[in-house]
């Protein structure tokens, strides 16, 4: 690895030719017809908004989504044109900055409508997308009476621009399908009250990675691509049923910077949760729970030498411990998420000791790790977010 512009020895690579495959591979299993919106909120669950959403529009993806104005924000200023969507809810006072900047938000509150009309500025007109509550229970209109009262509203706003209607599954990655097909069914409903009212948009979309993956039918003429870009699972139960293997792209790393060896009995980290059963050799690396590398992965295993070695006591704030089995040399890397030789640790693995899901585990990698993106095997770029601030 080249000299890094970057003072510690913690960090994350993106395997940059792996996002591209993943996204190559999805296009070439959906209809020819149906749009990819490259999904790339949370700082691209990890990975980092622009390089992702170039590379994605590179393989084939036509749209971008994120989950507020601000995220839309940085990749115009990163100069990237292509339309993208917000999907999370936006206050009223956005829509002015949403039309200046081409970034249709998502809407479906009647309140929300009466008060843009008092602030839109006349200059512009923005594209909206309505979100159905079909069954996830967090935002959307979700009865009859609601849309039509929504829809009436919009008379009062011509610089409001339907331009799609989607909803979102909660329950695609589970092998039981019935709570989906319920939430399906009722999306279908809602669409025929659009059809009632003369509502025909440009876009109607509902697949997430799991319902594109498993449910072909479902697609409309758009697909909303997050996790599967990445190279993980939905969810470890559906992993068998999906139609080809996934690329991950992220993989996590440090190094040992401090090893020495202790007696009997010694203590490790706050609240001495583990004393050394004889003559140990300890390292300690450079990453704790600041750089989200969860506390509660005490006890679980990162590779050296391409070996498993266990976490011992607590993950602090800025580093851990490991336990090995004999010396090594100050430097030495250790993979946390990745693979070393013939051992791999996935973000799934860690998820799975941690009580939580994979996108969890990479979406709250923090700013105080940089990121080094490779493609056709060649570092290409280098982001270290604290030179920024």
């Amino acid at each position: 690895m080249e000299e890094a512009p970057f003072y510690r020895d913690t960090w994350v690579e993106v395997d940059l030719d792996a996002i591209y495959n993943n996204v190559t591979h999805i296009k070439e299993f959906i209809p020819s017809d149906v749009e990819i919106f490259a999904v790339v909120k949370a700082n691209a669950y990890g990975h980092d908004y622009v390089p992702i959403a170039k590379t994605a529009l590179e393989a084939g993806a036509t749209r971008l989504a994120v989950a507020f104005l601000d995220e839309a924000l940085v990749l115009r200023r990163a100069g990237i044109t292509v339309p993208i969507l917000v999907l999370g809810p936006s206050p009223p006072r956005d829509v002015n900055v949403a039309a200046e900047n081409d970034v249709a938000l998502t809407v479906f509150q009647k309140e929300w409508v009466d008060e843009a009309i008092k602030l839109w500025d006349g200059s512009s007109v923005m594209k909206f997308h309505i979100n159905f509550d079909s069954g996830m229970g967090r935002i959307g209109i979700r009865e009859r009476k609601e849309l039509k009262e929504f829809l009436r509203s919009l008379e009062g706003a011509p610089f409001l621009e339907l331009e799609g209607v989607y909803t979102h599954f909660a329950t695609a990655d589970e092998v039981e399908t019935s709570y989906f097909d319920k939430q399906y069914n009722t999306f279908l409903e809602q669409l025929s009250w659009l059809k009632e009212f003369g509502v025909d948009p440009k876009f109607v979309h509902t697949a997430n990675s799991a319902a594109t993956l498993r449910f072909q039918g479902i697609t409309f003429n758009a697909v909303r691509i997050g996790i599967a870009m990445y190279g993980l699972s939905p969810s470890v139960e559906i992993r068998p049923f999906l139609p080809f293997e996934l690329e991950p792209a992220l993989s996590l790393h440090t190094k040992v910077a401090h090893i020495k060896q202790v007696i009997k009995g010694d203590g490790i980290s706050y609240n001495v949760t583990y004393r050394t059963k004889t003559e140990e050799w300890i390292a300690t690396v450079a990453i704790g729970y600041a750089d989200g590398w969860l506390r509660r992965l005490q006890g679980f295993e990162v590779l050296i030498n391409g070996k498993r070695v266990p976490i011992v006591g607590r993950v602090t704030m800025d580093q851990f411990m490991i336990h090995l089995p004999c010396e090594v040399p100050l430097g030495t890397k250790v993979t946390l998420i990745g693979r070393q030789g013939d051992e791999y640790i996935s973000a799934t693995e860690v998820a799975e000791y941690s009580g939580t899901i994979n996108y969890e585990i990479i979406a709250t990698i923090s700013f105080r790790v940089p990121r080094i993106f490779i493609r056709n095997g060649k570092v290409v770029e280098i982001i270290n977010y604290l030179n920024n601030i």
